[in-house]
């Protein structure tokens, strides 16, 4: 039996006359994450995307799991190739779906009949196909409403496809149809969250994370790509940029008041993450920030930290309360990373009262205690490291 992967688009079925470019561009990210499997042949044909593995010898299971976690798609299912001959239709339903069946209590029959010169009509499909199967497993019935399987037949030019329920798929828009973006990345919960979040809405990322030894060690930076690895499982390639923060950091300790070390910390972060971003071609930043979570996300601390830079700040966990940012952190399997207690730069010496409700005018007054401060962030991006993530 041959069997291939039918991929149903998303939201890609709204975008009207533009919907060729979206799809195209799904089909070359697909493409790439399943490169390492084989080679594989991709047919486009209505809101489906008939995914046909080339080699003998590709392990389909693994295919499927690559699949699931690409950006772009609504369902997806596994689907036997058969002739268009509702003879061959019963044999194929029987034998594929047989250990499905057999679990099964009850079920319904679809028919989706693309070839109208196909002699049966979707209803006729439906009612003998139902008959034969009932006749062989009688431990089924029917339910039309809420059954525990589907089999569903898809008569189309060339040949017949029967699958079983479909598998949910990621959802979103393809990586890349909404441009690129810098996330700043660090080794908590809540920024790889938010950078699969952005992803997920068609963003190319680009990763900045910042690197403070003696006082991070190089355990917390290895949490740190790990985390991208298993962001990169849905959002593909991501280019990463680890920028040795100690001088700066130091440079705060030393002449800002202490109330104000994590607003400038931050505000610092974002300067250099906007010029690494501009020379990526990024158009905006993305954090992992949420309202009221610490000190340096207040409403007042926020604004302060956006108006360090020209660029759209995005946080998509802005809403968002500790617990529903772990629940997605478990879906997309980051949070027992997340978790390992290596820290970041961003707990490098907080301060023990800062500063909530800050004011602008004081915060700029107050970063412009270190005067070198152009020249510390200029060689901080001379001396980046640069880190792709697959």
């Amino acid at each position: 039996m041959k069997e291939i992967i039918l991929v149903k688009n998303g939201e890609l079925a709204l975008k009207g006359l533009n919907r060729s470019s979206f799809e195209d561009i799904l089909i070359k990210n697909m493409k790439r994450r399943l490169n390492d499997l084989g080679k594989f042949e991709f047919t486009k044909s209505q809101s489906t995307i008939m995914v046909d593995p080339i080699d003998d010898d590709i392990d389909l299971d693994d295919a499927v799991d690559v699949v699931s976690r690409v950006f772009g798609i609504a369902a997806l299912s596994r689907a036997c190739v058969c002739e268009k001959d509702f003879e061959d239709i019963k044999t194929t339903a029987l034998n594929y779906l047989s250990e499905e069946l057999e679990d099964a209590k009850t079920f319904k029959v679809e028919a989706k009949r693309s070839d109208k010169k196909f002699p049966m009509k979707s209803p006729e499909i439906c009612r003998e196909l139902g008959g034969f199967l009932l006749s062989k497993f009688h431990n089924l019935s029917v339910d039309v409403h809420n059954p525990d399987i589907i089999v569903t037949v898809e008569v189309r030019d060339k040949y017949a496809f029967v699958r079983g329920n479909n598998i949910k798929g990621a959802g979103g828009m393809p990586t890349g149809t909404s441009g690129r973006a810098g996330i700043l990345i660090s080794g908590g919960i809540d920024s790889p969250v938010a950078a699969y979040m952005m992803a997920k809405r068609g963003i190319e990322l680009c990763a900045i994370h910042f690197a403070s030894p003696p006082y991070t060690s190089e355990f917390a930076e290895m949490k740190v790509m790990e985390l991208l690895k298993k962001v990169a499982r849905y959002s593909g390639v991501i280019t990463t940029y680890v920028v040795p923060f100690t001088k700066i950091q130091e440079a705060i300790r030393d002449l800002c008041p202490e109330e104000y070390f994590t607003i400038i910390m931050r505000r610092i972060m974002m300067m250099i993450s906007e010029k690494l971003a501009v020379h990526q071609n990024c158009y905006a930043l993305i954090t992992g920030e949420s309202v009221g979570q610490v000190a340096s996300q207040t409403m007042y601390a926020l604004a302060c930290t956006d108006c360090a830079v020209n660029m759209p700040v995005f946080r998509p966990c802005i809403g968002m309360d500790k617990e529903e940012i772990i629940s997605i952190s478990r879906k997309i399997d980051t949070f027992q990373t997340s978790i390992q207690p290596y820290e970041d730069c961003c707990t490098v010496f907080t301060p023990k009262h800062p500063k909530t409700k800050p004011h602008l005018d004081d915060v700029i007054k107050a970063e412009a205690n270190i005067e070198n401060l152009e020249e510390l962030m200029n060689e901080a991006i001379q001396n980046v490291k640069k880190v792709i993530i697959k």
